[in-house]
């Protein structure tokens, strides 16, 4: 055949890795629905992890006297529609300025149910942005490729403008301007580097231990915690309080971990801080989310 393009041998692999991701058998509606219910489950899974430092979990509302672990569940399950359509509107696409203001449209009806759902409750705000990014960047990728690969390309995505965003501060927007730190935004646009850097590798780290389930996941939240400018920590209690949440989730890594004897008395301390202070790593929750959905996509498909 006259002008065919034979790939060289070195070009092989990369060439049947990048086929390997293309997911033919599932339509997109299929696709949608399987990335969806992984974005609900790490939602809930991060809601019943106990116990979770200023937190809301299965034992305690933490910081929040508005909140309790029911309220999580069906925050979680309300945004079901929301995941699904971001999967389907991404699937076969490619990051561009048209997805990022559709994924936007989606989310902020995605954010209304949510709100029925709970009340009026800002439950999972930040989670919306955050697992709606990476849901795409999934249905983009395919499910079975690397954690790393879809956190790129949802911060391909993040970082297009979305001309049509209501206008006005929000809380995070302001803590970012008074405090001078990235927030949730820049963090999607760098393409999650806590999830890729720290919450993933911390989680693998203590399972390599032998730390039990539980433990592995409350080991990756105070890895996120004593790494990240949290805003909700900032909002609710300042620069003092997150310097004291840092401090009090590196002194938790420092004794072992939440595995060790140590390490639980610290983390008992951390959580009589943050509730002391009515300070909550909202920011560190939805990350760890994050870290539950991509590791979840990589265990179910055996990615790599």
């Amino acid at each position: 055949m006259v002008g065919r393009l034979v790939p060289a041998p070195s070009q092989i692999p990369q060439l049947v890795s990048r086929m390997s991701r293309i997911n033919v058998s599932l339509p997109a509606e299929r696709s949608g629905e399987r990335l969806s219910q992984a974005a609900i489950c790490a939602l809930i899974e991060e809601a019943e992890l106990t116990p979770k430092p200023g937190l809301v979990d299965l034992a305690s509302n933490g910081s929040h006297a508005d909140m309790d672990i029911e309220l999580m569940r069906r925050s979680a399950q309300s945004l079901t529609q929301t995941f699904r359509e971001m999967a389907e509107v991404a699937f076969s696409q490619a990051p561009s300025q048209w997805l990022r203001e559709r994924l936007a449209a989606i989310g902020r009806a995605g954010e209304s149910m949510m709100l029925q759902a709970t009340g009026g409750v800002n439950t999972h705000k930040g989670a919306i942005w955050a697992l709606g990014l990476l849901t795409a960047g999934a249905a983009i990728e395919g499910e079975d490729a690397a954690p790393a690969l879809i956190a790129k390309t949802a911060g391909e995505i993040a970082c297009f403008p979305d001309r049509w965003a209501p206008v006005g501060m929000t809380n995070g927007a302001r803590v970012r301007q008074r405090y001078g730190v990235r927030g949730a935004a820049e963090e999607a646009k760098q393409g999650f580097p806590h999830v890729i850097s720290l919450g993933l590798p911390a989680l693998q780290e203590a399972r390599a231990r032998g730390a039990s389930e539980v433990e592995a996941r409350l080991d990756a939240l105070v890895a996120l915690i004593a790494s990240v400018d949290d805003t909700c920590i900032l909002h609710r209690g300042g620069e003092e309080a997150l310097r004291e949440a840092k401090k009090g989730a590196d002194a938790v890594m420092q004794a072992g971990g939440t595995s060790t004897e140590a390490g639980r008395r610290a983390l008992v301390r951390l959580d009589g801080l943050l509730t002391s202070r009515n300070a909550s790593p909202g920011g560190s929750a939805d990350l760890l989310a994050a870290t539950l959905f991509l590791d979840r996509l990589h265990n179910l498909t055996g990615g790599v």
